[in-house]
């Protein structure tokens, strides 16, 4: 089972709207093997390598940057196409 986690600041507000969105998503997609996690960036920012997937609305600490896909789009509504490309790639890798 792959393991998704959904943050912002402060794991309340943006990752909601976020993991809404996202769960829609994998739905449609017909994903039943992944396991959503919702947080904070201050409880995550060094368990990063725990999950499969990281999605964040907030800014990151550089040395993980690579490691995050950033959720704006899913606020915005620009972007979110290549944004779940983005998560389907590093779902199926």
């Amino acid at each position: 089972m792959k393991k998704l986690l959904i943050m912002c600041g402060t794991g309340v507000a943006t990752s909601t709207i976020v993991t809404n969105k996202v769960k829609d998503w994998l739905k449609e997609k017909g994903y039943t093997d992944i396991k959503l996690y919702q947080s904070k960036i201050a409880d995550e920012v060094n368990k990063i390598d725990d999950y499969d997937v990281v999605i964040s609305t907030t800014v990151v600490p550089e040395n993980i940057k690579d490691k995050v896909i950033m959720g704006i789009p899913l606020l915005t509504g620009v972007g979110t196409e290549a944004m779940f490309e983005e998560i389907d790639r590093q779902i199926n890798s």
